[in-house]
């Protein structure tokens, strides 16, 4: 699309610079709409929020897999949903009252913890079976979205119905309505469908500007996606999950990461049916399986966290922070040797 690597590398900083900017608006008309409608923060942050921050992830992906690039789609996807349990990790740092795993307690957290678990372990045993593939699609790809769409009854079962409480403390934040969201719904709709639509369309550009960025620079396509394109695709629930905890929006700030890497793995599946060579689990190299097994590791760790609910720790951050925040550090130097 972008005739040399200098238009290319601008292009990438613009869709950057657009995605980061959306992000910082989605919060703030996110709160506004979960608390509107009803849906609360953790139910608006997976079924609504989490998909529109996905959407730079799902144009990056989708157009890297069309392509046949199968290194730089599922790169960028995988690494994206590591970079996403990082930020986690960074927003605990920001909140300084409490660890942010103890004060956003909620039982629909810990089952969007589960969930993710329990998906990212699909695509891996996909790589590790045989290359087959029906119709264009490897048989998990339609268990991948199964398993979405059930752990999403779950998820909503345990929001209304749940079997037990976590114990609030003062540390505890719970989800209670802004007496001040009070503008016109009709107008917050339009904004969130306005900034969804920038943000998946500067996911595109900045993918589009990547694969050029890769080809001139020889950089890897591992590398290309894993870091460079999944971070700053990532960027809009780095930046709506730290607004979400300055609005004082908790649930909303975890649910929405926890949720948006689960739907990310519908962007999985989608960039398995866009692959033009088959299966694009077996087009792919070994070290993608990489970001797949850090981020089930992150996930775990994160869960523990939850549960633990340890109220301070070193530094004023959760132990589980630290550990992600250490994970990913060292998965991202096994990254960079490997490509």
């Amino acid at each position: 699309m972008f005739p040399s690597l200098t238009v290319s590398i601008i292009a990438f900083i613009i869709g950057a610079v657009v995605i980061v900017s959306a992000g910082s608006r989605l919060a703030r008309v996110a709160d506004e709409l979960a608390d509107r409608t009803g849906l609360g923060e953790a139910l608006f942050g997976i079924f609504l929020l989490a998909g529109v921050t996905s959407l730079p992830d799902f144009a990056a992906t989708l157009s890297a897999a069309l392509d046949a690039r199968a290194d730089l789609a599922m790169s960028n996807v995988m690494g994206s949903m590591a970079a996403n349990l990082l930020f986690l990790g960074i927003a605990d740092i920001i909140y300084r009252k409490a660890n942010l795993e103890h004060a956003a307690a909620s039982t629909t957290n810990l089952m969007l913890a589960a969930l993710l678990i329990v998906l990212l372990a699909l695509p891996l045993l996909a790589i590790a079976s045989p290359p087959v593939a029906l119709w264009g699609l490897h048989p998990i790809t339609p268990v991948i979205v199964a398993a979405y769409l059930f752990g999403l009854h779950l998820v909503r079962s345990t929001d209304t119905k749940p079997m037990w409480f976590p114990r609030y403390t003062r540390q505890t934040v719970p989800d209670k309505p802004d007496p001040q969201n009070q503008g016109s719904l009709a107008k917050a709709w339009i904004s969130f469908i306005a900034l969804a639509a920038v943000t998946g369309m500067a996911g595109w550009v900045l993918m589009e500007g990547a694969k050029v960025i890769s080809d001139e620079t020889g950089l890897s396509d591992p590398l290309i996606g894993g870091l460079f394109t999944a971070l700053a695709t990532s960027s809009p629930e780095l930046v709506t999950t730290i607004a979400a905890i300055r609005r004082g929006a908790l649930t909303l700030a975890v649910s929405n990461i926890f949720g948006t890497n689960c739907f990310n793995m519908l962007v999985v599946a989608a960039a398995d049916a866009g692959y033009p060579g088959g299966s694009i689990y077996h087009g792919m190299a070994p070290i993608q399986m990489t970001w797949g097994l850090i981020s089930i590791l992150m996930s775990a760790i994160l869960l523990m966290g939850m549960v633990q609910r340890q109220r301070y720790g070193i530094g004023r951050i959760g132990f589980e922070s630290a550990l992600i925040l250490t994970v990913y550090a060292v998965a991202l130097g096994i990254v960079v040797a490997s490509g």
